[in-house]
Order: structure tokens, then sequence, then C-alpha cells
């Protein structure tokens, strides 16, 4: 992997169904299963975005079921 000093490469911020996030590089082909979120940039900025936005860890389907299971 290149120096992160010297990367200059384009990185978007990708979700999956389970609302877990992750970088990728924006000139590659997505993984099946992943979407683009729409934040592009330096990787370190795609990074600090995904802190802020991605507040609970925890999987979709485990929310869910911990939401019913309180319910």
């Amino acid at each position: 992997m290149p120096d992160e000093q010297a990367d200059e490469r384009t990185y978007q911020v990708v979700v999956n169904d389970e609302e877990q996030y992750s970088v990728w590089l924006a000139d590659r082909e997505l993984p099946p299963g992943w979407r683009a979120e729409g934040t592009r940039g330096a990787r370190a900025d795609c990074l600090a975005h995904i802190g802020t936005v991605w507040t609970d860890m925890r999987p979709l389907s485990l929310r869910r079921q911990m939401e019913s299971a309180g319910a």
C-alpha cells in the first residue's frame, strides 16, 4: 500500500445493506452488496466522514432484532 501521505488517489465511502461503512477506491467497481454513499475524496477524509456518521457499529439486522426483543 502506498505511503498514506503520498496517496493521491480518490476514494469513496461505501455502505452495505447492514449499514456498515468502508472506503473503496473511486475508480474501481464496487463489490456486490455495497453501494456508494456519496462522499468522495482523500482516504483520510473519507475515514473521518465514516467516523462521524457511523455511530452505531451494530449491523442493522442486530439493531432490529434488539428493538423487537425490547418492544
